[in-house]
């Protein structure tokens, strides 16, 4: 079946609507480097790098959380409900995080934003690829990753336009007693609550996932109604029959009976290293890190926040590649050109630092990093993390890969200081660069290709 005939205008707009959980989870993500220079002082953290981490990471307390609990709660409750619950806890954290006037609510609303993440970072590529027929599914499932671009890029210019310009000379104290200090940090927070606002509204217009509704014996007709909608009465037909196959002796069963049968322990390794490897691959510190990463390289605080914007756009100009080749091109091939991009990239950043080259050579570097990630690591992590697990346990499955990538990530976000501090830039970068190294390893030994293929055809064939 060729993918003209499927209704596509249908179909990108309820992935469209649904990855709006992602442009959340990278505006939330974010966000919070664009503030960094300005809430340490106003909180007193400044100068103490383990505060410092742990402003940055506690967020990722609550992405575990989320996690956790978006499997059980998606397969007993549904994606759309839990996206719909996400929206409404972004929309708290960001009030909550904006006006908070201690430490502790800050950690506090900054966790219960990760909560948030952790669900839609999980619920909102299983939902598309629940819809997604095989032969479009790697394009569509690379929206999430779009939108958590844009959200990136969305939350980097709005620090940019909210931050008033900081003299070079400017002290600590100067910082707290500024407007940015005491109050343009706040807005940079608040301004999430518009398109989380956005996303709660639209969800409600958003079918069920057909997958989950068969899984559940939730209702037949309603789930062939919504794959008509989607690509006709031939393909609504040969998915339920496919579909429905796949869960034969398996509706209601308990996960840890499934767990037993061949393979499935082996695709939860799988899927676990490859989240883990995306994190760890070490590309979040540009994005969290970009005061003390640009700094190192020569640059203050106002032109960092420029520089931060032009990393975002190359963030989202390359996400488009990755978008249009992972259906060409392939998983796996691109996963490589990744992990043994990113190696050279780092050896060679890490030299810069090392001999002490500022300025725009390093900038150079550190832009063709994010440029190499974002059209292949980025996107296809989220696409094989949503097409590898079988219909019957993709609910836990997702769950765990996704909170092993945020433990992945917090352990990443935590130590970054500690790391920066003790190997300095270039060691803490020749750091990731051989787990860029291991990994490309990893993916050449153990990774199946699955582009084109359905989510029951994939099932088999990881099982075989």
């Amino acid at each position: 079946m060729e993918a003209q005939k499927f209704n596509l205008k249908y179909l990108l707009s309820i992935c469209l609507i649904s990855a709006m959980g992602g442009l959340l989870f990278g505006y939330d993500w974010v966000v919070i480097g664009g503030a960094k220079p300005f809430y340490e002082p106003y909180f007193g953290i400044s100068g103490n790098p383990a505060m410092q981490g742990w402003a940055m990471s506690c967020a990722l307390i609550g992405c575990l959380a989320g996690a956790v609990l978006s499997g059980w709660l998606s397969d007993r409750f549904g994606r759309k409900r839990l996206l719909i619950l996400a929206a409404l806890i972004f929309i708290v954290a960001s009030f909550g995080t904006g006006g908070a006037s201690s430490f502790l609510l800050f950690v506090i609303f900054r966790i219960a934003g990760g909560i948030g993440i952790g669900l839609a970072s999980t619920l909102s590529p299983m939902y598309i690829a629940e819809v997604t027929p095989g032969k479009v599914r790697g394009a569509f499932v690379s929206i999430n990753q779009l939108t958590i671009v844009i959200g990136i890029l969305l939350a980097q210019i709005i620090n940019w336009r909210i931050a008033r310009p900081v003299p070079a000379e400017s002290t600590v104290n100067d910082i707290l007693t500024s407007w940015n200090g005491q109050t343009g940090w706040r807005w940079m927070f608040y301004a999430c609550s518009i398109p989380a606002a956005l996303f709660f509204l639209l969800m409600w217009f958003v079918p069920e996932s057909p997958r989950w509704l068969l899984k559940t014996g939730r209702s037949r007709k309603t789930a062939q109604r919504i794959l008509e909608k989607i690509g006709g009465a031939q393909f609504a037909g040969s998915e339920l029959v496919s579909i429905e196959g796949s869960l034969v002796g398996g509706t209601g069963q308990p996960v840890r009976k499934a767990l037993r049968e061949k393979g499935i322990i082996k695709l939860l390794v799988l899927g676990i290293v490859l989240a883990v490897f995306q994190q760890w691959c070490g590309i979040n510190v540009i994005f969290n890190y970009a005061q003390e990463v640009f700094a190192d390289a020569g640059y203050s605080v106002s032109e960092t926040l420029f520089n931060i914007v032009i990393t975002g756009s190359v963030n989202l100009a390359f996400t488009f590649i990755g978008m249009f080749t992972v259906d060409r091109l392939g998983r796996k091939s691109l996963m490589l050109f990744g992990a043994g991009g990113l190696a050279c990239i780092y050896a060679t950043i890490g030299l810069m630092y090392y001999l002490k080259l500022q300025g725009l050579p390093l900038l150079i570097m550190v832009v063709s990093a994010i440029a190499c990630y974002a059209m292949t690591l980025a996107p296809v992590t989220w696409v094989l993390l949503s097409e590898i697990f079988p219909n019957r346990i993709r609910g836990f499955a997702m769950s765990v890969g996704t909170f092993a990538l945020w433990s992945a990530c917090f352990v990443l976000t935590y130590t970054f200081p500690l790391l920066n501090k003790t190997l300095k830039a270039s060691g803490t970068f020749w750091l990731y660069g051989l787990i860029c190294v291991l990994g490309f390893w990893f993916i050449f030994k153990k990774l199946p290709e699955t582009k084109g293929r359905s989510l029951e055809e994939i099932e088999k064939g990881m099982k075989a």
